[in-house]
């Protein structure tokens, strides 16, 4: 787990964050138009930022699980288009980690190609080689403090064909660390929920109810090849956008 402190603008109110992962990019079902709309209204929102949460590139090599040979693009193109895509919006990574598509090529060859594509982005600070624990501040609310939230994002590794077996891994990650929000991928459901939490104050010796957000992220891969093949249900492709108010309600609420 790396901890990361991301500074947005200071005359921001709110901010939203994307969590954008398993584009897929290489496989013949990424859908490339989808994932050029949501990095443009990345761009394009002042406020908005986002996290890069794994298998943005689909990674399959020949000794892996999935189709080298069916790949539209090498993982070496793979790699040169995520770094193009995401240039315009670099400065509004808040993280960047890889799932276990980009794992395929280190577990073979010892390449980590989310950590090239980082340094590639001019982003290695805000790279983590497992999770991320990000300080996301903004805005002012008390003599001139930021409000601040955090944010634990990792890629998933669970499975589970059913709705409720993703939301479990989504819960479980509470009881690895304390966040206001948590952002998990790799099953391909979008998904948010809250639930409420007794934080312990230590200096003040006392205790107070928050809540927390739970969030899975989308998949820009349209039905068929592996999926079809193994009877798994189509994914949804809206991705959810979460949104970040002021440091003293400590308000949060996700998009669907």
């Amino acid at each position: 787990m790396k901890i990361i402190t991301y500074q947005g603008s200071r005359e921001w109110d709110t901010a939203k964050v994307m969590p954008l992962a398993d584009f897929h990019l290489g496989d013949r079902n990424a859908d490339l138009q989808l994932v050029k709309r949501l990095i443009e209204e990345v761009r394009d929102t002042p406020n908005m930022l986002c996290t890069l949460s794994g298998d943005l590139m689909d990674a399959a090599t020949k000794t892996s699980i999935g189709d080298t040979y069916g790949a539209v693009i090498s993982p070496m193109e793979q790699l040169k288009r995520c770094v193009e895509l995401f240039a315009p919006i670099a400065d509004k990574v808040i993280c960047i980690h890889g799932g276990n598509h980009e794992n395929r090529i280190y577990k073979q060859d010892g390449i980590n190609v989310t950590e090239l594509m980082a340094i590639q982005l001019g982003i290695a600070d805000r790279y983590a080689s497992t999770t991320a624990f990000v300080f996301l501040e903004f805005g002012h609310f008390n003599h001139g403090q930021p409000s601040r939230y955090s944010i634990y994002s990792t890629h998933g590794s669970r499975g589970g064909r059913k709705e409720g077996a993703k939301a479990l891994q989504l819960a479980d990650l509470a009881s690895i660390v304390d966040a206001d929000c948590y952002i998990c991928a790799h099953t391909h459901l979008p998904m948010s929920f809250k639930e409420a939490f007794y934080r312990v104050d230590p200096t003040h010796r006392n205790v107070f109810k928050t809540t927390k957000l739970f969030v899975n992220t989308s998949s820009a891969l349209d039905y068929g090849g592996y999926g079809d093949r193994q009877g798994y249900k189509p994914s949804a492709t809206e991705y959810p956008i979460i949104e970040f108010y002021d440091g003293k309600t400590r308000k949060m609420k996700c998009i669907l």
